[in-house]
């Protein structure tokens, strides 16, 4: 126990060697991406050296700072897998006291690429302000300061959360972090647009807020010092020292918690799953009786629990809602782009029966008429419009408020309702003729050699809708001719609801005979993954 630390700064490279040997794919990924971060880290000093001469240079710094500490906060939520020693309750069983251990983890987290190119990154940022011999000498502080609370906040991150990281929700976290990462995307993108066509000095309202923001603070005291203002730079550093007392305060805590008490999965198999049966029986009074229920609730289980299905709902749901925001922000977007929600939601009803992957086959014990495949297909359908009619209407009345368009309000909703009944019809007349397997390993949505499948069946369907919503757009281009069309377009938010809700019905219907008909080829199809 002398060495402890030693110890653990070999384990972790010994673990890094050893994953690196698994495969010759995933090393030469890793060599890859660890000489293109290296490479960007070094790229990026000259460009921030350069940037110290501009009016707002320390702006860029100050938020790329937070940016950065953001990063060691949440990306241990999406990658846990990344370091093993972040789980901290595989040691649990030696005899180790929690400081020591403590001071081990974080010598340890300061080996590797990542944090190198972290010191990297933040060298540059405290280059950016550093004048005179005073703010170098401050500019040698923010740095150690702001690299030691990156680490510490990843390391209290993840032990607060490693039941969660090491769970059935971690892994779902992991399946999104494509999707957060997406979207984080087209932020920045939003971002840049912005800042190129307004200039640096937008962001300062921002830096200026997060100069007393920890380990941020800590590099706004390097332009505080390097200006004279020693009092307000001794008082950022002082909050950064702070932030990081308090963080590895929380992470002791955590430490001691985690080697000291049960798991959580031990109580609740001991309280014999009534808090679970609570739960659920108060989310099944709400669904109709019957079969009905009963398949609307297994479709929102399969929602929330698996990952696979989160993944494309969570997808759905943020994309129907960014489209139309991000470019009515923009003034560049058209108040049908609301249509995005309700189109986005639809696709969800593609493959319903593929979704069941071999687990269809309990489903299909239960379907031996075309009326209990109705029933089957309806209550999916059903489950569906739970989430899907509320939120479809909600991005509708917000693109409209953001484009000030309220008159056109009732067009777009019934465009939208109409488009979400077309979705349903030709989405379950898909599941039921082209069903495919989706593997449960892994981030592919089809098992090979059913890619063919995937195509026909989702932009088969999608034209099969386009064509389905043509005569309600051809009434909504009828109505809004003349000098009255404004004053007539009001009919089309009831008429696009009964005209959703009826080609919906029929689409159910179609579909159901064709589902009970199929049952043996169906079960096949999707049981392959």
């Amino acid at each position: 126990m002398t060495n402890l630390t030693g110890t653990v700064v070999r384990l972790k490279l010994s673990l890094l060697r050893g994953g690196l040997r698994q495969s010759r794919g995933r090393r030469d990924a890793f060599i890859v991406s660890s000489v293109l971060a290296l490479l960007f880290a070094l790229a990026q000093l000259p460009g921030m050296v350069l940037l110290s001469r501009q009016p707002h240079g320390e702006v860029v710094s100050v938020t790329a700072t937070a940016v950065l500490a953001l990063g060691w906060a949440f990306l241990p939520l999406f990658f846990p897998t990344g370091d093993e020693t972040l789980d901290p309750t595989r040691l649990v069983m030696l005899p180790l006291r929690p400081l020591p251990l403590m001071r081990a983890l974080l010598v340890s987290s300061l080996v590797g690429v990542g944090p190198l190119v972290t010191l990297l990154l933040l060298l540059g940022c405290v280059l950016v302000p550093a004048r005179g011999a005073v703010g170098w000498v401050t500019a040698v502080v923010a740095l150690v300061l702001a690299l030691l609370v990156c680490v510490a906040l990843a390391r209290a991150v993840a032990a607060a959360n490693v039941r969660l990281l090491t769970s059935r929700k971690g892994r779902d976290l992991a399946v999104l972090s494509g999707l957060v990462i997406a979207i984080g995307s087209q932020l920045v993108n939003f971002a840049a647009r912005r800042l190129g066509s307004g200039g640096l000095g937008q962001l300062r309202p921002v830096a200026d807020v997060l100069s007393w923001v920890p380990p941020a603070s800590a590099v706004a005291a390097v332009r505080s010092a390097s200006e004279g203002s020693y009092g307000i730079a001794l008082a950022q550093l002082a909050l950064t020292a702070a932030a990081l007392v308090a963080l590895v305060v929380g992470w002791a805590r955590s430490m001691t918690r985690l080697m000291t008490t049960p798991d959580g999965s031990t109580l609740q198999a001991a309280d014999g799953g009534r808090a679970e049966s609570r739960r659920t029986g108060g989310r099944t009074r709400l669904l109709p009786a019957g079969r009905t229920g009963a398949v609307m609730e297994r479709t929102l289980r399969y929602v929330w629990r698996d990952p696979k299905t989160k993944a494309a709902w969570v997808t759905s749901l943020a994309v129907g809602l960014l489209i139309p925001v991000f470019y009515a922000l923009q003034h560049t977007g058209s108040v049908y782009f609301a249509c995005f929600a309700a189109g986005m939601l639809g696709l969800q009803m593609y493959n319903q029966f593929g979704q069941d992957t071999s687990a269809f086959w309990m489903v299909a014990l239960t379907i031996s008429s075309p009326r209990e495949a109705y029933e089957e297909l309806r209550g999916r359908a059903l489950a569906l419009l739970l989430i899907t009619l509320p939120y479809a209407a909600l991005v509708t009345v917000l693109n409209v408020a953001l484009l000030d368009a309220w008159p056109m309000l009732p067009r777009v909703l019934g465009m939208s309702l109409a488009l979400l009944g077309a979705m349903l019809a030709a989405g379950a007349w898909a599941s039921a003729r082209f069903p495919y397997s989706i593997p449960q390993e892994g981030l592919k949505s089809v098992v090979p050699g059913q890619a063919g499948l995937a195509w026909i069946s989702i932009f088969g369907g999608m034209l099969t809708a386009a064509v389905l919503c043509a005569p309600y757009i051809a009434l909504t281009v009828w109505l809004a001719q003349g000098t009255d069309g404004v004053g007539r377009t009001w009919l089309l938010l009831p008429v696009g609801a009964v005209y959703g809700a009826g080609i919906a019905l029929l689409g159910l219907r179609l579909a159901a005979p064709r589902a009970a008909g199929r049952l043996p080829e169906i079960l096949a199809a999707v049981s392959k993954g």
